[in-house]
């Protein structure tokens, strides 16, 4: 299987993944059986599992919009509509 890597700047991580966490709407806390407590899934995990989600999100569009588009291309859609009063 294939690897796609980034590398991020140490002094960068930390911004980097604060800003995924507040754009994603990470919650701090989570609820476990009626009790409130912290987010078990590290910032490191969320961001991973964000960028991944991302990624199969955009495969996922463009190939919808790819499909939709060659099957758009083999439908005739010319329609004759014509005034019998002229």
């Amino acid at each position: 299987m294939a690897q796609f890597t980034i590398e991020i700047a140490d002094s960068d991580v930390e911004r980097v993944l604060t800003s995924l966490a507040a754009n994603y709407k990470r919650p701090q806390k989570i609820t476990v059986d009626g009790e409130e407590v912290d987010n078990p899934e590290t910032l490191s995990q969320f961001g991973n599992r964000v960028v991944r989600q991302f990624l199969s999100e955009n495969v996922k569009a463009y190939e919808t919009r790819l499909a939709k588009d060659q099957a758009a291309s083999l439908v005739d859609t010319s329609v004759t509509i014509e005034d019998p009063a002229i």
